[in-house]
């Protein structure tokens, strides 16, 4: 495993471990997003720590966090900002909004109508906003983390296809297994006292000092994945996927070439996880389930027998040949 990878994921693992049980899984994709500088969509049920894990996570990286709550009545400038008039300067004064931030936590996004959701397009592709004509940077590293509900809970509404492709993988929590939810238990409920300071809402602040040196790992783990070989036989594998899925009838709208990017960013991060100094099918294979599934629109005539993103991402990986 590279060296810089592994300093990087296990310094992860270790701020999060501080505050959630049981998401080893969660923590690779984590990982694979962040050092491929990807946005996240964490989604599940309500109360699986879906905000906590990303509040950690901000934490974990350091810079400027800003979080925003999604409801029915919120607006676009209450994300990107507003103009004030100035009286005592008798002139407009740009007022920025959380979206001026290094990590960006927009909790149950898809309670936020699809007008404000589209605030974020422009900042999660270009990383600057436009506001009455004029342009305002963002951060080079910055990061957009949303939860959602699933799309069937009451008062969600669908986030566009166009957002949906912004984010570079989705993260599917389901409840834990009992045995995770017992030390989450003997952490919070039963050894703790009432909203005390071991409650899981109440974060240490962030170390400044441990916040410069995961940036640091996370630098060099960004170079190590950046030198990874991509053989033209992989790059091929990744677009006959791209293909069977814009020719497959179950599936109105396939992967974008924005998605066939996103693949195989991810998977050369997955190849250095594993040591390797190349990338491989099984690498595209590793975070195909997180990448792909939330980018497929379902023809009507799916939707009716039932099929989901999840079992269409398996067929198309089952459909594709892989290369020698």
């Amino acid at each position: 495993m590279s060296s810089a990878l592994q300093t990087f994921e296990t310094r992860l693992h270790d701020a999060l471990g501080q505050a959630v049980i049981g998401l080893e899984p969660v923590i690779r994709a984590l990982t694979v997003a962040i050092v491929a500088r990807g946005h996240i969509l964490l989604q599940g049920p309500p109360g699986l720590g879906k905000t906590l894990v990303s509040k950690t996570l901000a934490h974990a990286l350091g810079g400027i966090f800003k979080r925003v709550q999604g409801t029915s009545d919120l607006m676009p400038s209450d994300i990107t900002g507003v103009h004030i008039f100035d009286t005592a300067k008798n002139e407009f004064v740009f007022h920025p909004g959380p979206i001026f931030a290094d990590v960006l936590l927009v909790d149950e996004i898809n309670r936020a109508g699809p007008k404000t959701q589209s605030a974020l397009l422009e900042a999660m592709e270009e990383r600057h906003v436009t506001i009455d004509r004029h342009h305002y940077g963002l951060p080079a590293d910055f990061l957009v983390i949303a939860t959602q509900n699933p799309r069937e809970f009451e008062g969600t509404y669908p986030l566009p296809e166009s957002q949906l492709d912004r984010f570079m993988l989705r993260i599917d929590m389901s409840y834990p297994s009992r045995q995770v939810e017992q030390s989450i238990l003997d952490r919070y409920g039963v050894l703790a006292s009432l909203g005390g300071a071991s409650s899981p809402d109440r974060l240490a602040s962030p170390d400044p000092t441990r916040a410069a040196e995961t940036r640091a790992a996370l630098a060099a783990a960004r170079a190590d994945a950046d030198v990874l070989h991509v053989a033209p036989e992989l790059a091929g594998y990744v677009l006959d996927l791209a293909k069977a899925s814009r020719e497959n009838p179950h599936i109105s709208l396939g992967i974008s070439t924005r998605g066939v990017l996103a693949m195989l960013r991810a998977a050369r991060v997955a190849a250095a996880l594993r040591g390797a100094s190349f990338v491989a099918p099984d690498d595209v294979k590793e975070i195909f389930p997180w990448v792909v599934p939330h980018r497929l629109v379902l023809a009507p005539e799916a939707q009716l027998e039932g099929v989901t993103e999840q079992s269409l991402s398996q067929r198309l990986l089952n459909q594709v040949p892989v290369p020698r």
